[in-house]
């Protein structure tokens, strides 16, 4: 059986090739591929597979695709670009006869109004119609998008968003990757639509208690208007059109949108999520450590 794992110079493919690894799949079954293949040329030496890919060039997919049994199809980092990237994606791995497409979504992304969810859901559509046997992957949110912004969220003594008393079930992306490699080592997975998310939902607030905790500096959450949340957002550094968008997915978390009751996470990790205190405590370590 060869399984590719594309996005695999990312964080969570990385992550899902390592799972694979470790639950015995031998090296040379793995194709890792990905646009900046040097950053996983260690896979290589390994005796993983590694193939370069780009979403926007179709021959590079069917090359990395071919011989492959099973595709996890990760989603493409560009939004506003991701339908046909996606489409390119699939349309080769059903060109080259794979035999099961694993996609990472979006939580509840047949249901939820959030902008984010709206490429995710496209690229369902395209996967139900091409014939290919899938099985969808709705990731929720990442305890790194939070996590990742401590030193900001203690220098200032805020959290800041537009949440409200929303719950988000996040996770660790390690769980994620867990989960995936659980899929494709699995069979009879066609069909299949997982939604996943952390064990136990919070509120920012609760988040920001957390870190204050782990920090032992006063945090608090500041619930900001949709468009004030953008500006901040855009005033660090992010382009305005994807500020807007995660500034309308705090504006779902209020509503409810990337709540995950499903309990489908932990299952196929056999094990509870990573905890939200967990995840801020390391965080926290390693900021006091640097």
């Amino acid at each position: 059986m060869t399984i590719v794992i594309t996005g695999a110079t990312g964080q969570l493919g990385r992550l899902v090739v390592e799972a694979l690894l470790e639950n015995g799949l031998p090296a040379g079954q793995i194709v890792a591929a990905g646009r900046t293949v040097d950053r996983i040329a260690d896979l290589g030496e390994r005796g993983v597979q590694v193939r370069s890919i780009d979403y926007s060039q179709p021959e590079s997919l069917r090359t990395a695709f071919a011989g492959a049994d099973k595709v996890l199809l990760i989603s493409g980092s560009e939004v506003g670009q991701r339908i046909e990237q996606h489409r390119n994606a699939i349309d080769a791995a059903k060109e080259v006869g794979v035999g099961l497409i694993a996609y990472t979504s979006v939580a509840n992304a047949d249901t939820t109004a959030m902008k984010l969810a709206a490429e995710h859901l496209a690229t369902e559509e395209i996967l139900r119609d091409s014939g290919v046997p899938f099985v969808l992957l709705r990731n929720g949110w990442y305890l790194e998008n939070y996590t990742g912004q401590l030193p900001v969220q203690v220098q200032h003594g805020a959290v800041l968003g537009s949440a409200g008393e929303g719950r988000v079930s996040a996770a660790a992306r390690a769980d994620y990757a867990a989960a995936a490699a659980a899929v494709l080592l699995r069979e009879d997975q066609g069909g299949k639509v997982y939604e996943l998310g952390g064990d136990n939902a919070f509120t920012l607030s609760e988040l920001a208690g957390e870190v204050s905790a782990a920090s032992g500096k006063p945090v608090a959450y500041k619930d900001l208007p949709a468009e004030q949340y953008t500006e901040v957002l855009v005033d660090a550094g992010l382009p305005e059109p994807y500020a807007a968008i995660l500034a309308d997915s705090d504006l779902g978390i209020a509503r409810g949108d990337l709540l995950v009751t499903s309990g489908d996470l932990s299952a196929l990790l056999g094990r509870p999520t990573t905890p939200l205190r967990e995840a801020v405590k390391a965080a926290a370590e390693s900021l006091q450590a640097s």
